[in-house]
């Protein structure tokens, strides 16, 4: 069963989320996920996205804070929230890494996250 609460600790927002593969939607797993709008891409555990069946397709470089650089695997998943299912990039994750809810997912989901309050908002949907 899936928390649907955000939980703060330390002034940070972690969310439960169910995870899957595009191609086979109904088999998911839930994972708690930091949710970091200034981070591109969500990052989920290696292990669980093998699990679901969900390949690597490409790799990406990326900076860290102390100005190292590692290199991630990159692939497709399904992400689902409450009502709301959308699909994203997603980065391999490897042991240490944060499983990580990225501004490209929150907006498949059609949410934001509001800084100040630290809760998720429905984002405006607009075709134009």
């Amino acid at each position: 069963m899936i928390n649907h609460q955000s939980t703060i600790k330390m002034g940070l927002t972690f969310l439960e989320l169910a995870v899957g593969n595009p191609s086979s939607p109904s088999k998911t797993e839930n994972v708690e996920f930091l949710i970091d709008s200034g981070a591109i891409y969500s990052v989920v555990p290696s292990g669980i996205l093998k699990r679901l069946g969900i390949k690597p397709l490409s790799k990406e470089e990326f900076r860290l804070a102390n100005g190292g650089k590692i290199i991630r695997e990159k692939g497709i998943a399904l992400f689902k929230y409450k009502d709301k299912i959308g699909g994203s990039d997603v980065i391999f994750g490897l042991e240490g890494d944060s499983n990580l809810l990225g501004a490209t997912t929150l907006e498949s989901l059609a949410l934001s996250l509001d800084p100040l309050k630290r809760t998720l908002n429905p984002l405006p949907m607009i075709l134009g």
